[in-house]
This record gives structure tokens, C-alpha cells and sequence, in this order.
């Protein structure tokens, strides 16, 4: 399908919305690379803490899984510091499951990096 231009040239708007989708989804690339890039160098320039800490809530968040593709799962830790402080942090799937909501213990982490969890009994 297509119009007609003042000159009386036939054109079609298809490689005009081709062009723009293309720009969306490198611009949507470059812009997670940057972010990505950004926060691992904000993790590096802070510095590693070890503080207490007492384990507030987990959760997790599962995506895909359609048709044929396999989900995924990634797994989040709730922390309290002794200032009141709450923060979450990504833990891999083994932290997960040894921790239990109500734990105290000593958190290691720098920036948004989990570095782990020593429970104190």
C-alpha cells in the first residue's frame, strides 16, 4: 500500500516504521548496557561493608518459561541493618535457600552486590 507524494511519486510509510523499530531496539540496547555498565561501576567504586543484619522477607521473580524456552528464576533477600535500613539484594539460588526470614547474622555486601550472610545462632 502506498501514497501518493506532492510530485505525484507513489511511497510507502514500511521502511519508515522499519527504521524507527530498528532505532527503538538498538537505542533499547545501548540504553541496558549503559545502565548495566553504570551500576557495576558504581558496586566497584563502593566500599565492601560487613555489617549486622537480620533477614526481613524473600522473594522471587520468574520469567519465561513460554512455548519451548525455559524459565528462569532470580532470587531476592530483604535485609535490616541496625540503623533501620532495608535493603534488597540478589542472591544466587543456594544463598536462597539456606536463608529463613527472621535470621541475624553478619551481611557482606558493596553497593548493590550481595557478598553473603554468616547467620549468628
Amino acid at each position: 500500500m502506498g501514497f501518493t507524494n506532492f510530485d505525484g511519486t507513489i511511497f510507502s510509510l514500511a521502511p519508515i516504521f522499519i527504521g524507527i523499530i530498528f532505532v527503538i531496539v538498538i537505542g533499547s540496547i545501548i540504553f541496558s548496557l549503559v545502565k548495566g555498565i553504570g551500576e557495576w561501576s558504581t558496586n566497584n567504586s563502593s566500599p565492601r561493608l560487613t555489617v549486622p543484619a537480620q533477614v526481613i522477607t524473600k522473594r522471587t521473580n520468574t520469567w519465561g518459561g513460554r512455548n519451548d524456552t525455559a524459565a528462569s528464576t532470580d532470587y531476592y533477600v530483604t535485609f535490616q541493618v541496625e540503623s533501620g535500613d532495608r535493603m534488597e539484594l540478589k542472591v544466587a539460588d543456594r544463598e536462597y535457600g539456606m536463608l529463613a526470614e527472621g535470621d541475624f547474622g553478619i551481611l557482606t555486601f558493596q553497593g548493590t552486590r550481595y557478598g553473603g550472610f554468616e547467620r549468628k545462632v
